[in-house]
């Protein structure tokens, strides 16, 4: 088992504290690996590189959460242009706004506290 200090999330947050978002890519599969893990899902080789996004994507899908207690907040699906998906939310707009296809960009939520850095979007400037 990889140490702590070492280990893909580690890395990945290390990428975050210093604003950036990290990926991982398969030379092997020919194709970018998210989220961040030892072994590559497509071809169990374990040769992957670290590679820095540009923090551009599109929306894939998105949907608004109307928790009991709480501002409503959108979840959404997000296409980063280096090809991997993630699970993550826009920020910056109404979470009824976040349309599909909409472009948006990668900045750092930083928590406070325990909690780790991590990424959130934002839309895209026309």
């Amino acid at each position: 088992m990889p140490n702590a200090a070492t280990s893909p999330l580690a890395t990945y947050i290390s990428h975050l504290e210093k604003g950036e978002l990290a990926y991982q890519f398969s030379p092997a599969a020919n194709r970018a690996v998210f989220f961040p893990r030892v072994i590559c899902p497509f071809t169990g080789s374990d040769t992957l590189e670290w590679r820095i996004s540009a923090g551009r994507g599109s929306v894939y899908a998105t949907t608004v959460v109307y928790p009991a207690e709480g501002a409503p907040f959108n979840v959404a699906l997000i296409d980063c242009d280096e090809g991997f998906r993630l699970m993550n939310r826009v920020d910056d707009v109404a979470p009824e706004q976040v349309k599909i296809g909409m472009r948006v960009k990668f900045r750092v939520h930083r928590p406070g506290g325990e909690e780790p850095p991590m990424p959130v979007f934002s839309p895209e400037a026309a």
